[in-house]
């Protein structure tokens, strides 16, 4: 993918600002506690977040008294962050982290990215968070994925057939259990990173019809899907829930949370 494309299908993400914050999931309380305890981070450390979003994660963190910059390229996504994060110790700044200019290099004690790492210029990233982390400082990488533990709901195979049939086939189906995932660590280990910690959750969420598709309308690949087909496919999630006695559905997520520093 080229980096243009990579920057489209990122500010995607800025059509659906107002929905993001509200259907995204949050992630466990107990991946920031092992976030917190691995690094050694202390209320006041500086850190600075990648890809913000509306604040999903930054409102978290900054819960636990870190101070942060967060960086958010799109401008709806960025001004959402700033309300979520009233009050607390952070600021937000509508720039890519590939374009941020640091005040001062070297000067944060964690730089992390939630659900936006996959985003960034590969060429930059890692060379870039290495200057600017102190010495002793980590970088963490994190998201929420949808995830398939045996026995997942049954929805998931049966609306399959309707992406097959509006071109938006899945490639590899059915995707692999969260035990199944491959270890993230020798990604990092290639770019010049120790990996201090891998540490995966998995939990579940129920929707219904709407909630759903509220849910969709968040990713980059239904956003950009033609009208057309995005309404059928919306209908034909309708037609299912509507079949079933309570209309709901179960989710799975999985987060990966990945720990670690320049060598």
């Amino acid at each position: 993918m080229s980096t243009a494309d990579r920057r489209d299908l990122a500010l995607s993400f800025n059509r659906s600002a107002a929905g993001y914050q509200n259907a995204r999931p949050d992630y466990p309380d107990e991946l920031y506690t092992d976030l917190i305890r691995t690094t050694g981070l202390r209320p006041g450390d500086r850190s600075v977040e990648i890809g913000c979003g509306p604040g999903k994660a930054t409102v978290a963190m900054a819960r636990r008294g870190l101070r942060i910059t967060a960086l958010e390229p799109g401008p709806e996504l960025a001004e959402q962050a700033r309300i979520n994060l009233a009050g607390t110790d952070a600021e937000v700044i509508t720039t890519t982290f590939e374009d941020w200019q640091p005040d001062r290099t070297g000067d944060y004690a964690l730089a992390y990215a939630a659900t936006a790492w996959h985003w960034l210029d590969p060429e930059v990233r890692w060379s870039k968070v290495a200057s600017v982390v102190a010495d002793g400082g980590h970088l963490a990488v994190f998201g929420a994925g949808h995830a398939f533990p045996e026995g997942f709901d049954p929805f998931f195979t049966e609306i399959q057939q309707t992406y097959e049939d509006l071109g938006e086939r899945v490639e590899g189906w059915p995707p692999p259990t969260p035990d199944q995932l491959p270890d993230p660590s020798p990604e990092y280990q290639a770019a010049g990173y120790v990996v201090d910690d891998v540490r995966r959750y998995v939990w579940s969420l129920t929707y219904d019809a709407e909630s759903y598709i509220a849910l969709l309308r968040t990713f980059s690949g239904h956003i950009l899907m033609p009208v057309d087909k995005r309404q059928r496919l919306f209908a034909r999630i309708r037609r299912l829930l509507a079949e079933r006695p309570d209309g709901l559905l179960t989710r799975h997520w999985v987060s990966t949370l990945v720990i670690c520093h320049p060598a």
